[in-house]
């Protein structure tokens, strides 16, 4: 989309440039939309549990811009021939997280294709003013990351035959999960910078927050992680996709002697429906973190945005 012409409107608050979550259309002075979609392939079988996932990960990016979900639309591939039942229940879960989220399912588009894909166009609001964008990261902030790393590794250690169910069902369980509880916590605190942690992994997702202007130092011992992934890991029940994201960060990132190659593997990891990375200042950091750990899933306080190293990413 580089090549695309830029836009040039005042009221497009958010757009493509730097690589947000969402786009952002101010309509007044008090109200925006944000505009986001995602759709993919399924990573369980259960058709179901594929649907509330692929719901959960699209509506994420409302929550990662500082907004809130209003209407959602299915986006549907789906072959010809294959039982409709399936597609009814890859639908439901959908709906069931839609509903969830406090937003509107209102249609959607489907076409006949040779495999099975499904997510959401979403649309919602924010106050132009209390937008979240992934940049603007502080000298001093810490990293508050939302969920545990690893669902990538599980899945695709289950269908090898690899995994315990009580693995893939942590997994489920934190993918299945909205962001949305976490956001309403975020929300009273100062926030300089924000995404949800997705297909380019931890480190992926950390290095578009630095946005070459920032660096940071990760304390691998308080990543939360799904113990699992990292036996996996070290294993070598590791993606594709996560070797692609450690290809591309090779120059940006430094592992300390202490960290294993299989925290180096979760950190890679591309997640799906993952948690909100959030900077925030140093004074903020572990009152958000006392709040968050009312949740569920795993959170931590994972790094420190810092002024001089020579790597734009340490992990220790």
């Amino acid at each position: 989309m580089a090549q695309l012409p830029k836009v040039q409107d005042p009221d497009f608050l958010v757009g493509f440039d730097q690589s947000d979550d969402a786009a952002v259309y101010r309509l007044t002075d008090e109200l925006a939309l944000v505009h986001t979609l995602d759709f993919f392939p399924p990573m369980v079988e259960d058709p179901y549990t594929f649907g509330q996932i692929a719901a959960a990960n699209a509506l994420s990016d409302i929550w990662a811009m500082g907004g809130e979900p209003k209407t959602a639309l299915n986006i549907v591939c789906f072959p010809e021939k294959m039982d409709l039942e399936i597609l009814s229940q890859i639908l439901q879960g959908g709906s069931e997280k839609v509903l969830e989220a406090g937003a509107v399912l209102a249609g959607g588009h489907s076409i006949e294709d040779d495999g099975v894909k499904y997510g959401l166009s979403v649309t919602g609001i924010v106050h132009p003013q209390k937008i979240y964008t992934n940049r603007g990261c502080e000298p001093g902030d810490l990293l508050v990351l939302t969920k545990p790393l690893g669902v990538a590794i599980i899945c695709g250690a289950a269908r090898v035959g690899e995994a315990s169910q009580q693995a893939l069902q942590k997994a489920v369980a934190s993918m299945a999960t909205l962001n949305k509880y976490a956001a309403e916590i975020i929300r009273k605190y100062p926030v300089h910078a924000c995404t949800d942690v997705t297909g380019f992994g931890f480190l992926g997702h950390l290095h578009e927050m630095l946005g070459g202007e920032r660096k940071a130092v990760i304390f691998s011992s308080e990543v939360p992680v799904i113990p699992e992934a990292l036996e996996y890991a070290a294993e070598f029940l590791v993606t594709g996709a996560a070797q692609r994201n450690r290809n591309f960060l090779e120059g940006y990132v430094e592992f300390g002697p202490e960290v294993h190659f299989s925290m180096e593997e979760v950190l890679f990891d591309p997640q799906t429906s993952g948690g909100l990375l959030v900077s925030v200042p140093k004074a903020a950091a572990e009152d958000l973190l006392a709040e968050l750990e009312g949740l569920d899933l795993p959170c931590g306080i994972v790094g420190e945005i810092v002024d001089e190293q020579e790597k734009e990413i340490v992990v220790k």
